[in-house]
């Protein structure tokens, strides 16, 4: 049986018909605390795969000082994305949560089997940075 394809984009994408998904796709959001709208555009969210609250948390407190100061909004999230060391962080939550390490395993199989994937949050990555690159990427080495 062939592997599934693994995409990902961001919630805006779909509702301006902006992204080129393949029809067949499941879109799964990975947000921890998802929009009523967001649901909408989405076919199911794991939000055991966001981001942990304190490492949002964090990343918004920095973010926000960083406005504060005179940087655009693109430049102070990405910015404070380094400062607070979020890629590292995110993997870490992801190989040491156990709720974030079943959801991770449980789209393993889902690609394994043959079933296509989007992953989809609210970040427009063109612009700032998004854990569901990292996340993307962690799923791409596991069933590679």
């Amino acid at each position: 049986m062939a592997r599934g394809t693994l995409a990902d984009t961001y919630v805006a994408a779909i509702q301006h018909d902006l992204a080129d998904l393949p029809a067949d796709a499941t879109r799964i959001g990975v947000v921890r605390q998802p929009t009523s709208w967001f649901h909408a555009a989405v076919d199911e969210n794991r939000p055991d795969l966001g981001p942990p609250a304190d490492l949002l948390d964090s990343l918004r407190d920095i973010e926000e000082d960083m406005k504060m100061r005179g940087l655009c909004e693109e430049g102070a999230h990405n910015a404070a994305w380094d400062q607070v060391g979020f890629d590292e962080a995110y993997r870490d939550h992801l190989e040491t949560d156990d709720d974030a390490r079943a959801a991770l395993a449980e789209l393993e199989d889902r690609l394994a089997s043959g079933e296509s994937l989007v992953l989809v949050c609210f970040e427009n990555t063109e612009k700032k940075r998004c854990h569901r690159t990292i996340l993307r990427d962690e799923l791409e080495e596991s069933v590679s």
